[in-house]
């Protein structure tokens, strides 16, 4: 070996050595992308029924792995397929909420709003809930790489009131954001996470004491109302190793009056059969009916089967979630609610559909507009 090529090896191996010290201390010393669960917080996770080898397991058996033709065929789609319509070419028609007062009811009544993708503000019973509140522009542990919001937020994170109580269904970057929950520590009392989740929280200034960390099928009382962790089929992690680390769910809320599901993030499973059983029927189900791919469809529900699952939960009215804010797979950006309301009407389910803003007040005021056509 000339001394000209050993020397251009080793300037390549330097580099490589420099960008993967690099790297790793950039994860690391990065606070968006978290912490690893350890202590009694490990102790607590490796405990779990649904926790094997280093890992949290799926209820049913799901392969995430993709063969090398699939890999081929998703390169091909993302680069060479239609992407004209995979985000809007027009304004979204957004509903300001009053930073004041979110809703225009009383307290009796129970108000579900849309915040955009997986995000909602939820008035039951008195109390005000936020479900998944990822509230920033970007859906990535960076401003300047990720998917983009399609529209401006009803509502800021600053303007929300106060928040008696948030719940997370899993840690991915669309659905738990580090400068949202910054900004919750102040406004809201409790947060209500599944298993290792806690660990990021803490990092991010959220106290111990204003955490509950909860395994599937594990009830917690807050304020008169009952939130069960439920099953979900997905899967969690945040940087480069900590696939499957902390728990992914969904959550069913229960009141005196209302009880609403949520899906959080989930392939189709027949799990929602039980689900719907023990805490059914639900009032409303919020269900993710986009992202989807052949590829993944294990770990994200097809539109149709988005209806199959809120038959299984003995939902009363569905509400499709998981699309219109963020480009995260292939499909056009309406391909979701177009399929999911047809489905819907074929199999006669009632649905709503809002604008993003636009609350939902249970038997009072059900919006069905088709407002992504405008």
């Amino acid at each position: 070996m000339n001394r000209t090529l050993r020397i251009t090896l080793y300037f390549i191996c330097f580099l490589i050595l420099l960008v993967t010290v690099a790297g790793c201390s950039f994860l690391r010393l990065s606070p968006q992308f978290g912490a690893e669960a350890d202590g009694a917080r490990l102790k607590a996770m490796q405990q779990s029924p649904n926790f094997a080898d280093g890992v949290f397991q799926n209820p049913v058996e799901t392969n995430m792995d993709m063969a090398f033709t699939d890999m081929v065929k998703l390169f091909y789609e993302r680069f060479f397929g239609d992407t004209s319509n995979q985000t809007p070419d027009w304004e979204l028609p957004v509903v300001k909420l009053n930073p004041d007062k979110p809703d225009a009811v009383q307290d009796t009544a129970t108000v579900v709003t849309w915040l955009g993708h997986s995000a909602f503000l939820v008035e039951v019973e008195g109390k005000r809930l936020l479900l998944d509140p990822m509230l920033g522009d970007v859906a990535s542990p960076v401003s300047f790489i990720g998917p983009k919001r399609f529209a401006a937020l009803p509502i800021t994170v600053e303007e929300l009131p106060h928040i008696d109580a948030v719940l997370i269904s899993h840690d991915h970057y669309d659905h738990l954001d580090y400068g949202s929950i910054q900004k919750l520590a102040e406004k809201a009392d409790h947060f209500f996470v599944a298993l290792g989740v806690g660990a990021h929280l803490e990092r991010w200034g959220i106290p111990a004491n204003k955490i509950t960390e909860m395994d599937w099928w594990q009830e917690a009382n807050f304020k008169d109302l009952t939130f069960a962790a439920t099953p979900a089929r997905h899967f969690s992690g945040r940087g480069l190793n900590d696939r499957m680390k902390t728990l992914w769910t969904s959550w069913a809320i229960v009141g005196q009056q209302d009880r609403i599901f949520f899906s959080g993030d989930t392939g189709y499973f027949d799990g929602f059969k039980e689900i719907g059983d023990k805490y059914g029927p639900f009032d409303i189900t919020l269900m993710e009916c986009g992202q989807y791919n052949e590829l993944w469809s294990s770990i994200h529900m097809m539109p149709e089967q988005t209806v199959q699952a809120h038959l299984d939960l003995q939902g009363k009215l569905l509400m499709p979630i998981h699309w219109g804010a963020f480009s995260l797979a292939m499909h056009s950006w309406t391909d979701p609610i177009e399929r999911v309301t047809k489905e819907a009407e074929n199999r006669k389910v009632p649905i709503t559909t809002p604008h993003i803003g636009e609350p939902v007040v249970l038997r009072q005021y059900v919006p069905r507009q088709n407002w992504w056509k405008e």
